[in-house]
């Protein structure tokens, strides 16, 4: 029988998964969830304008999207203060981390990433081949100091740093990084993952000039403008980078009306700030939570807290089950030592309700074997 003649590279990989979604998991447990707090979603939601801009749009959903994102585009250069040459809009920065490997990563080529960190971008780079390098965590932090140097001895095209950092939270301030980048070396290209940037402090971008070649970044709608469904994600870069990346891209791939969804959510920067005092609520309400069970939470600058279980992965992956037994879907850490932990996203009261009465029966069942 005809068989489809794989490339080599293809027959070496696993077909394998980032992530186990939520949904996958209801229907392996055969019940919905009770609450939703393991995928760093927003679940209190878009701005209604955005909502209604989206259901307005649906009679239109017969066209393609504009291939160029033009309008959504321009907003953000305005709102970014650059120029809309600065910026690529993609398919969540999911989508944007594929193309930048492919741009950059051919079979053999060496990338640098701490080790446990966004798993995603680790499938990417497998996939074209590349040889994935690790540094371990410095005190639950990333380590840009280690980074760069670990790039500087294996020869690498591309680096990969969070900040604020998934799955730990945790993150350092924007002057910092740019001191530190000091040591990139020369041919490198650092891809800062900048997804939460919306929920740290003050001072945690990193100032730098849009032109900089040494870097990328990327930002997107899915966490604190709360539309991780619609795919918008984006990078700011420099001009002849992002135009790159009309070599590989899905020309077509943008959701009209996310497209549309996206401008509207960017214009109400009201909802935004409402949204983000709800988030740190919430992270007050998860520390509390954990502290009430003696547990440690972590510092936070995201929109989930990182919660430390004091003993080993082990347990902490019992702690998750016995959460997940209960309705409860939260994840946790990968890599040791930072799989001690499970990470809890945030969420509105009744959610946070349902962590709170779980979590002292799963820790009971995690200590009684």
């Amino acid at each position: 029988m005809t068989q489809p003649r794989y490339t080599p590279l293809a027959h070496s990989l696993p077909a394998s998964v980032p992530f186990v979604g939520p949904e996958t998991q209801e229907r392996q447990r055969g019940a919905a969830f009770t609450a939703r707090l393991g995928a760093n979603e927003n679940i209190f939601g878009p701005s209604p304008k955005a909502i209604a801009a989206m259901q307005a749009s649906l009679d239109e959903i017969w066209k393609y999207g504009d291939a160029e994102s033009h309008d959504l585009r321009q907003a953000l250069a305005a709102h970014h203060g650059v120029a809309p040459q600065n910026i690529m809009i993609g398919e969540g920065i999911d989508g944007l981390l594929g193309y930048l490997v492919r741009l950059l990563i051919g079979e053999g080529d060496a990338v640098v990433t701490s080790l446990g960190a966004y798993p995603t971008f680790n499938y990417h780079v497998a996939g074209f081949g590349g040889v994935l390098h690790t540094v371990p965590y410095q005190n639950d932090h990333e380590d840009p100091a280690a980074l760069f140097a670990k790039a500087a001895e294996v020869d690498a095209k591309l680096v990969y740093l969070a900040n604020p950092d998934n799955p730990m939270g945790s993150w350092h301030s924007g002057a910092d990084l740019l001191a530190a980048m000091d040591a990139l070396p020369e041919g490198c290209l650092l891809l800062l993952d900048e997804a939460y940037i919306d929920c740290a402090p003050d001072g945690t971008a990193l100032p730098i000039d849009i032109n900089d070649p040494r870097v990328i970044r990327t930002r997107t709608f899915s966490k604190a403008y709360g539309m991780a469904g619609a795919r918008v994600g984006y990078v700011l870069a420099e001009a002849g980078l992002v135009s790159a990346f009309n070599k590989v891209r899905n020309h077509f791939g943008m959701n009209r009306t996310a497209q549309i969804g996206a401008l509207a959510a960017l214009q109400d920067q009201a909802w935004l700030a409402e949204v983000l005092g709800r988030i740190a609520t919430a992270r007050n309400r998860i520390a509390q939570i954990a502290r009430d069970n003696g547990l440690t939470p972590l510092p936070s600058a995201t929109n989930f807290v990182a919660i430390d279980c004091g003993a080993d992965g082990a347990f902490a992956k019992s702690v998750l089950e016995g959460l997940v037994d209960q309705g409860v879907f939260v994840r946790m850490p990968f890599a040791a030592p930072q799989n001690r932990c499970i990470r809890v996203s945030c969420g509105p009261e009744d959610q946070l309700d349902a962590f709170a009465r779980a979590l002292p029966l799963a820790l009971e069942r995690a200590r009684n074997g």
